[in-house]
């Protein structure tokens, strides 16, 4: 088996840790525009030393800018590349379509891997990472094995997949629980893991949203065409980085044994493991949470695996040749696998008392502490009885080095920024539009434009003709029956869509229907929202950060039920069973607020918010083209005292929430 190991490292210690232990890949982060902000990170000074150790070992960096990213941050984040590009780093892992965007005009040698942040799941999803500039994408943890395969035969992406670590109960990309309950946003890098915290369906389960690490270690022989088999990991300790890395290794070389997984599971784990999604089976063994017996277990183990890598691997073997003769120039050639460089040095003279000796020099010649070099062999040519002072021995070692290390570096080509936006003219008014989870919430009459309904609905739903089709944001395996539909669908008169899943966009595109960008786009820039036909902005921004959004046909969400994650496992299922619930199912938190739970005929379940999202009495303030109603588990009666509600400009009788709209998140 021939993969890429990729190690994460939050800091210094844990990138040495998994250097050392034979990782062929480093991703990290800088100080910001990362999802592990709270780890330690690396600022400038602390990545060039990073990346220069890494090729020293032929390691490639990869740095994170997995995030989303605002308007007035964007200029630094074109520092942070620049920056990282000078240092050597060897690609970008990004979420963000803006700043996806922006590498690709600015800088034109850099390497861009879309991130599993990115919700790319399907092979649409692949072809339009592949035209907006990525080499390699990071499929989501939540993927099975025939999933997988059947974007491995519709790309020649390179393919990143988690092998290890923590896995998250919501889709990639698409959680939003820890921003709007505690204003500590996911996509920004700052997740508070409201998911390991207390909730419950009613039955047994008391974190019914905490599942166990992912360890799919054991089953590499099962992902043919994966590039890079990726540990999660930048919040973890060394120990931790070099116990996965050996592994990993390890299960390759077909050595992975009983001792490695005890190994695995005392550093870090959740009552054990599990393979996640990758055998489309689903259930309660996959929950677990973190016990007081799994913190003793790893007091047990991290000395012996801090061992394992504390001696330093070898660094670039040298072929020295040095030529010293009477009434010439000295000349010092090194020679590596792949590179040589030859040095020209003083004339020598006549030694008065002591001439040089070939002990001498090769001691001298030798001295390649704190580079990336040492010497195999040294060959020494010397005519008898001459001198060179010892400088300029030094001196002509320090120029080969430096002219070895010349030739790693690429010649950075890099435009200024300067971002270059249509001008936005807002309307005198923005018009309305809804979805809805089923075409019977619709009232007879309603103020709205554009209706969207679930791609399942019957053609005869589809009378109005301002009714277009909603598809989901949860694609697994279902992209060719998706097409089939969106095809008699379209010869049935819908023409429109609405998207939140880069996949689904792109294929509605290609098929000629009018697209709408949901909010699962995570549109958060005037970069990535002049991307999108009809861009809805994603609701973890602030009004005033809407508002000042420069692109044409841009929308936010007025009303509705807000997301908070898109579960591929229904945490209600596993606590209470399907029947039990009755498509009617609450999760209840530690505090006693309910969270409803929307079944769905496709692969995924929404969990949402306890209250709606309410601005109807104040959208005279919103800044758009359109305003979005986002109906979910209403009933058409409520549907229809919302509309009056908005008709009115009045305030609910109900409880209700501004989101994030006014207090914005971290």
């Amino acid at each position: 088996m021939n993969f890429e190991v990729l190690a994460p490292a939050g800091s210094m210690e844990s990138l040495i840790a998994g250097v050392r232990s034979g990782a062929n890949a480093i991703y990290l982060g800088g100080k910001s525009f990362n999802a592990r902000r709270n780890a330690g990170n690396f600022d400038n000074e602390e990545l060039k030393r990073a990346v220069e150790y890494c090729h020293s070992h032929g390691v490639k960096v990869y740095l994170t800018l997995n995030i989303l990213v605002r308007d007035d941050e964007m200029e630094n984040a074109y520092n942070t590349v620049r920056d990282a590009l000078l240092c050597g780093v060897d690609a970008f892992i990004v979420q963000d379509i803006g700043v996806a965007k922006m590498i690709r005009e600015h800088f034109q040698n850099a390497r861009l891997h879309g991130s599993t942040q990115m919700s790319i799941m399907t092979p649409s999803g692949a072809k339009a990472a592949k035209e907006m500039g990525f080499s390699r994408i990071v499929l989501p943890r939540e993927m099975s094995l025939e999933e997988i395969k059947e974007i491995r035969e519709s790309t020649d992406l390179e393919l990143e997949l988690f092998v290890h670590g923590a896995l998250c109960m919501s889709v990639s990309g698409q959680c939003y629980l820890s921003s709007v309950i505690g204003s500590r946003s996911g996509n920004r890098g700052l997740c508070a893991q409201p998911c390991r915290l207390p909730f419950t369906a009613g039955g047994n389960a008391t974190h019914a949203l905490s599942l166990k690490d992912l360890s799919l270690i054991g089953e590499l022989d099962k992902l043919d065409g994966i590039t890079s088999l990726k540990i999660e990991g930048r919040m973890k300790r060394p120990e931790y980085v070099s116990a996965a890395v050996s592994a990993v290794k390890k299960a390759i070389d077909g050595e992975y044994s009983s001792s490695d997984e005890f190994m695995l599971r005392s550093v870090f784990s959740r009552s054990g493991f599990t393979n996640g999604y990758l055998n489309s089976k689903l259930g309660k063994n996959m929950f677990g949470t973190r016990q007081k017996e799994d913190v003793v277990a790893a007091n047990n183990v991290l000395k012996e695996i801090a061992r394992n890598y504390e001696k330093e691997t070898p660094l670039i073997p040298l072929d020295i040749s040095f030529t010293c003769r009477d009434n010439e120039k000295a000349v010092l050639i090194a020679k590596s696998d792949k590179k040589e460089v030859t040095v020209i040095g003083d004339v020598p003279e006549k030694a008065i008392n002591k001439p040089m000796s070939e002990e001498s020099l090769k001691e001298r010649l030798s001295k390649f502490g704190g580079t990336q070099y040492f010497s195999k062999n040294i060959e020494i040519n010397l005519d008898d009885g001459l001198i060179l002072p010892a400088s300029k021995i030094n001196e002509m070692r320090r120029n080969a080095v430096s002219k070895l290390d010349e030739q790693e570096k690429i010649e950075l080509q890099y435009k200024p920024f300067n971002v270059f936006l249509p001008k936005y003219n807002q309307p005198d008014k923005p018009y309305a539009m809804a979805s809805f989870s089923n075409a019977s919430q619709i009232p007879d009459n309603h103020p709205f434009e554009r209706v969207f309904i679930p791609v399942n609905s019957s053609l005869e739903d589809f009378v109005d003709n301002r009714a277009g089709v909603v598809l989901p944001r949860g694609l697994f395996g279902i992209e060719r029956e998706l097409k089939i539909r969106l095809e008699k669908l379209k010869k049935a008169g819908v023409n429109k869509a609405l998207c939140g899943n880069i996949g689904s966009y792109t294929l509605c595109k290609d098929m000629g229907f009018e697209v709408y960008g949901d909010f699962g786009l995570n549109v958060f820039n005037s970069l990535s929202a002049n991307q999108i036909d009809h861009p809805i902005l994603s609701f973890e921004l602030m009004q005033s950060q809407i508002n000042n959004i420069n692109a044409r046909g841009k929308g936010m969400i007025v009303y509705g039920y807000l997301p908070l994650m898109l579960n591929r496992n229904c945490p209600v299922k596993n606590d209470i069973g399907c029947f039990e619930c009755d498509k009617h199912g609450r999760l209840t938190d530690r505090k006693g607020m309910e969270f409803p739970v929307m079944c769905s005929d496709f692969p995924c379940v929404e969990l949402l918010n306890c209250h709606p999202l309410y601005m109807l009495d104040r959208f005279d303030e919103v800044k758009t083209d359109f305003i979005h109603f986002y109906f979910s588990i209403e009933s058409k009666k409520q549907v229809e005292k919302v509309i009056a509600l908005y008709e009115n400009r009045e305030k609910p009788d109900f409880k209700y929430t501004r989101g994030l709209y006014q207090r914005g998140t971290l």
